[in-house]
């Protein structure tokens, strides 16, 4: 009779330390999948502001603004541009025009 109390404890010892070990990893998974959450909310925050940031930097007054400061661009009028005429080429042919 000892005997079977002695395997009996052991058996119900394994199991609770079974359990025991479980939620304990449980417990460590949750908090991973927890923390990786609020890093992916933090990324998607962080490329949403991205986002803003590349928009507000591709305006047209801004472009135009950094080609006149930086880059010392003017606009294009008619004062300033120059026209190229192509001659038209002589065909070969030999016919004389």
């Amino acid at each position: 009779m000892t005997r079977l109390n002695l395997v009996l404890l052991i058996a119900v010892l394994a199991s609770a330390l079974y359990l025991v070990r479980t939620q304990y990893e449980s417990r460590r998974l949750f908090t991973e999948i927890d923390r990786a959450g609020a890093d992916a909310r933090k990324l998607e925050l962080e490329n949403e502001r991205l986002q803003v940031d590349r928009r507000a930097q591709a305006t047209p007054l801004r472009v135009e603004k950094v080609a006149k400061e930086q880059l010392q661009m003017r606009t294009a009028t008619p004062a300033i541009t120059q026209y190229v005429r192509v001659k038209p080429a002589a065909s070969s042919s030999g016919a004389t025009p």
